[in-house]
């Protein structure tokens, strides 16, 4: 195998400049709010899935009923019209957290055709890598018929090589001024790959914070020395498939009932000592909507493992008409009123946040430690999240039941601003600020290890104690055809990394260029078997897949 030896990337930390310019571009700013309806951009659908042709069309989102629609006209095919979120007044709510962040500084392609053609990523991209994924193969030991990323059944293999995957890599850690901190293996299915291990291993040394692969986790669930292995190479998380607590939901979307496989793979994470779980489950209306309060509870129960629950709205990836797609579309809002009604009201609607409201935590930590951080800075419409702190007794509660989110938010803001405006004493002054903080923690018990963590050291790790306790509940939803906005593709901070040296927003791979990607990479099954000389898992990933036993 190649690079027996691994140096970081970059070499040394990016660190901030002491004034001037390039630290007044850290001020914190918010979006300004628009009214609905207002207008943005997005592609035809029905030119995309017929003619593979991508034609941008103007759209609106407009309220109706109480929700955001979006509509759009094709000059050729006429009207389209979808539900854009379920809920207006937490649209608005979302809306008016949505940070500016910095962008890349160090664009990959050039600004030609335009968004979503130029992605890689283009100049005109706003925001950063924040969680960078890689598709090692997109062969997979499953054939799920709601996957967006098709496994090999078409007679042709898209497999990066390791050199390859090296280079891949590297580029991501090259991104400036934020070198991509986190990277997610995925496919198809990652561990169909007999060189993951070493995948894992080299991203830990060439700088990742964070590993994860986004697994069915089958492979996890039937062997513990499997799970031991990846988890000795540098193994952070495990971002499994999981869509529910009964067999039901398996059946009807994965074809058996994979919930056994899922329960083994939970107890040999905990075996190996693999605590950092994140349960994804994929929504679809009419086969798990009944289950959102009940994979929360189940997370709760096995927190000692799962750290995160990351519910995903379904991507709706074929041609399928109106009524069609409203019989399964289930929207961010959607989700989160189910949650709230199947947990008893323990898990409010008001308690969650979009995604880039935490964009003032990276950017105060960053300032405070002289080096630039992960901003999280998606479109507001992208995600929400909420967090729940477990009690001594195993009951949980919002975390806003224990913080003033709100105040924390805003006070992280002033931190920022100090560094970035140039305030004399500014590190003396943020820490002045922190200590004061004080006042917007509801449960005195827990200052020392939140407040303390900050003063000490302002940093991620610090704050792991007080972690520990805490479960993420997220909802991202990704786009399809019917729903893309090119808005939410220029401010995605989800990337694709692609073996020509493009990274690539998530929705706009697996809606666009996808397909583009493995016609250019791939090559033909028997190519592949005779240059990679499969070993039994990968020629099983091709001719057996897994169907779980009656």
């Amino acid at each position: 195998m190649v690079h027996e030896k691994v140096d970081p990337v970059p070499a040394e930390p990016i660190k901030h400049a002491e004034s001037g310019d390039e630290l007044s571009r850290y001020h914190v700013e918010k979006h300004e709010i628009r009214k609905l309806p207002y207008d943005t951009q997005s592609i035809c659908p029905e030119c995309l899935l017929s003619d593979d042709k991508v034609t941008v069309i103007d759209a609106t989102l407009y309220e109706e009923d109480g929700k955001v629609m979006f509509k759009k006209t094709c000059e050729t095919h006429g009207e389209f019209k979808d539900i854009y979120w379920g809920d207006v007044d937490m649209f608005r709510k979302a809306q008016s957290w949505w940070y500016k962040t910095v962008g890349l500084d160090n664009p990959r392609t050039e600004t030609v055709k335009g968004c979503p053609e130029d992605c890689g990523q283009c100049p005109e991209h706003k925001s950063h890598t924040a969680l960078a994924l890689l598709d090692v193969t997109n062969r997979c030991n499953l054939r799920c018929p709601i996957c967006f990323a098709h496994a090999a059944e078409s007679g042709t293999v898209y497999e990066p090589t390791p050199e390859e995957v090296f280079e891949m890599l590297k580029n991501l850690r090259g991104n400036l001024p934020v070198p991509a901190p986190a990277i997610q293996f995925a496919g198809g299915e990652p561990t169909v790959s007999k060189h993951l291990p070493t995948y894992i291993r080299w991203a830990k040394e060439l700088g990742f914070r964070h590993t994860q692969i986004a697994s069915n986790a089958i492979r996890i669930g039937k062997s513990l020395e499997y799970t031991q292995e990846l988890r000795d190479a540098g193994l952070s998380t495990i971002y499994m498939q999981f869509d529910g607590i009964t067999p039901e939901p398996y059946i009807e979307a994965r074809g058996s009932n994979l919930l056994p496989v899922k329960m083994d793979a939970i107890e040999n994470c905990r075996k190996a000592g693999l605590d950092s779980l994140v349960l994804v489950p994929t929504v679809v209306r009419g086969v798990n909507h009944d289950q959102l309060g009940g994979i929360v509870e189940f997370a709760v129960e096995n927190s000692d493992v799962i750290r995160c629950v990351n519910f995903q709205p379904v991507s709706i990836t074929g041609r399928i008409d109106y009524d069609k797609r409203q019989e399964m579309r289930i929207t961010i809002p959607d989700c989160i009123k189910l949650i709230e009604e199947q947990t008893d009201g323990k898990i409010p609607a008001s308690e969650w946040y979009p995604v880039p409201a935490m964009m003032p935590v990276g950017r105060a930590l960053g300032l405070m430690k002289g080096t630039p951080q992960l901003e999280l800075s998606s479109h507001f419409a992208c995600g929400m999240s909420t967090f729940l702190y477990i009690n001594d007794d195993g009951s949980y509660e919002p975390i806003t039941n224990i913080i003033d989110v709100d105040k924390f938010i805003e006070l992280l803001e002033e931190i920022a601003n100090l560094y970035a405006d140039g305030k004399r004493a500014a590190s003396k002054r943020a820490k002045a600020k922190l200590a004061a903080g004080v006042r917007h923690i509801k449960r005195k018990g827990l200052i020392k290890d939140l407040i303390g963590a900050f003063l000490d050291r302002g940093d991620y790790d610090s704050l792991s104690k007080f972690m520990e306790r805490v479960i993420m509940v997220g909802m991202m939803h990704f786009m399809d055809p019917y729903n893309f906005d090119l808005e939410r593709v220029s401010h995605c901070d989800i990337n694709y990394s692609v073996p020509d040296g493009r990274i690539i927003p998530f929705c706009a791979m697996n809606t666009l260029h996808r397909p583009r990607v493995e016609a250019k990479f791939s090559i033909p099954l028997t190519e592949w078997r005779d240059r990679r000389m499969p070993d039994k898992v990968e020629e099983e990933s091709i001719s057996k897949p897994f169907v779980a036993e009656e």
